[in-house]
């Protein structure tokens, strides 16, 4: 590891809560440098794209916690939950989803890109008009199954006839 990327990641770490001078730890943490040009958010296996609002880095501030929940060392003792706050419209994100940062770093920032897209855009934006109609598949999904099950119950009944008669 050269000198200037210790630097850019021991200047960086102290910002966002995890210190560590261990020099495994901050290899591994090279990817929180500002100074890097990595996209802040991918849509990787998603069958549409959305047309969601960007976020900038300047605009979030980022804590590393302990979970909660289940998972017993593994999350007592581990600060591997990320709180993620956009600071201009007060949305707060928290994602412990897995066990590793890096992932749930990355579902974070999904996850409030979609709120903040949202939280501006209201009605218009994407991610109301796929819940919307996700809740319609539901409801028309409701409303087939209760048919189904009435024209089940009028052919036994009919079925039930035709044996009395019989």
């Amino acid at each position: 590891m050269n000198d200037l990327g210790l630097f850019y990641s021991m200047t960086w770490l102290p910002k966002i809560g995890v210190v560590s001078w261990r020099p495994w730890t901050l290899r591994k943490q090279l990817f929180l440098s500002p100074r890097q040009s990595v996209p802040l958010f991918q849509v990787a296996g998603k069958k549409t794209s959305r047309d969601l609002l960007a976020l900038s880095e300047t605009e979030l501030e980022e804590q590393f916690v302990r979970g909660s929940g289940p998972g017993g060392q593994a999350t007592n003792k581990t600060n591997n939950c990320v709180v993620l706050k956009h600071i201009p419209s007060g949305i707060v994100v928290k994602c412990h989803q897995t066990r590793s940062v890096e992932l749930n770093r990355k579902r974070a920032r999904g996850i409030l890109q979609e709120k903040v897209d949202l939280f501006y855009k209201g009605e218009d934006s994407d991610v109301f008009k796929e819940k919307m109609e996700a809740g319609n598949k539901k409801q028309e999904k409701k409303r087939k199954a209760k048919e189904n099950l009435e024209r089940k119950k009028q052919f036994k009944e009919m079925q039930e006839l035709e044996n009395k008669e019989l």
